[in-house]
């Protein structure tokens, strides 16, 4: 979009008493800003705005507002940055179909028609080992199998789902809580770059927008907006990413849980929301056979099966299907094995070696264990 056809929806959005919900309606009315501005009071009061807000849209943005603009477009220049609007035809179908959608999108990298084919990951910030093992596993396969991955570029599982889909040379989209031009957290500005290269950045918030606390709720209904479906792999009771969840459902989106240890903190969220009627997921493929009866051939037959687990189909020993049958996805250490097992330390680390070459468990770092 060209500085001349932005502009005008910087404008309307700048007026005092403007907010992106009052923007859907009258775009909905008027179909573009310019008619939107150029209304009578009469035109806009019949529309359902209030007398004052019709005068504030007659008078335009103050003075100091129109310099903000007049910044805001050199600097959306200067760092090429795209920006799309609810009527610019490449402007993701799928977002554009839900309740909200944001009127402005900013882009850095490429948000192209692939994208259509897009599942979500989310969850704790503050995520164990394990659960950010298991979503790099989930991303990178569904990555590999032909979807991109989106989360919200935060600590923990987002990182997590951004990398697996990064390893595996697949596509990636973060959906911002602040302005195009800033990176938060700010740690991760080389993944940040990375995604670029692969995918994209998107925001709703005007540039310099600070990573304010109510910027994520909303962040959230993007999110969820350009995907068929979210999976949260790991959550406390209270995360926001039960939100985004919450919002998924509303827009119709399907919604997945990997369960966790009923112990565990960051598990009651996931399992809260199978409780409510999320899918349980295991393995990516669980994701793609739920998501293909909602696509098109043309969709379809862009999708490849996910990558299998190469595991050695031989029976278990004794003792190796005694520690097995002990860890989860949430890591053990070998005395939590011996102590679980009643087995000697020595029987234990052989059993956790030979499931290791068997491809059945994994090491994480500290000595301790989880199922592959």
């Amino acid at each position: 979009m060209t500085s001349t056809m932005l502009e005008p929806w910087l404008r309307l959005r700048a007026i005092e008493g403007v907010g992106d919900l009052t923007v859907l309606r009258l775009i909905r009315a008027w179909r573009c800003p310019e008619a939107v501005l150029s209304a009578s009071r009469d035109e806009l009061i019949q529309c359902g705005c209030s007398p004052q807000l019709a005068d504030a849209i007659r008078r335009g943005p103050d003075s100091s507002a129109l310099r903000d603009i007049e910044l805001e477009l050199h600097a959306i220049e200067r760092g090429h940055i795209e920006v799309r609007s609810l009527l610019d035809p490449t402007y993701p179908a799928r977002l554009k179909m839900i309740a909200d959608p944001p009127p402005l999108l900013y882009i850095t990298g490429t948000l192209t028609e692939q994208d259509e084919l897009a599942v979500a990951i989310v969850g704790a910030r503050n995520a164990t080992m394990a659960g950010r093992a298991m979503t790099e596993e989930l991303s990178h396969d569904l990555a590999e199998a032909g979807m991109t991955v989106v989360s919200g570029l935060a600590r923990g599982v987002d990182a997590a789902a951004h990398r697996g889909a990064l390893a595996s040379m697949g596509r990636t989209i973060a959906v911002l809580g602040c302005g195009i031009d800033r990176t938060y957290p700010l740690e991760h500005e080389r993944l940040r770059r990375q995604i670029e290269g692969q995918g994209a950045i998107v925001s709703e918030t005007p540039m310099g927008a600070p990573p304010l606390s109510h910027h994520f709720p909303r962040r959230n209904r993007i999110i969820s907006g350009l995907s068929l479906g979210v999976i949260v792999t790991e959550a406390a009771i209270n995360s926001g990413s039960l939100i985004t969840a919450r919002l998924a459902a509303e827009q119709g989106r399907e919604v997945f849980a990997v369960p966790g240890f009923v112990k565990d903190a960051t598990s009651r969220g996931t399992n809260a929301l199978l409780k409510e009627g999320a899918a349980l997921i295991e393995c990516a493929q669980d994701a793609i056979d739920s998501i293909l009866p909602q696509l098109g051939q043309t969709l379809r037959l862009r999708l490849k099966p996910a990558r299998e687990k190469k595991m050695s189909a031989a029976p278990l020993g004794d003792g190796d299907q005694r520690v097995y049958d002990v860890l989860s996805y949430a890591p053990l250490t070998v005395d939590d094995v011996v102590g679980s097992t009643g087995l000697s330390v020595s029987t234990v680390m052989a059993s956790l070696l030979s499931l290791e070459l068997r491809q059945r468990v994994r090491q994480l770092p500290g000595q301790r264990y989880v199922r592959a």
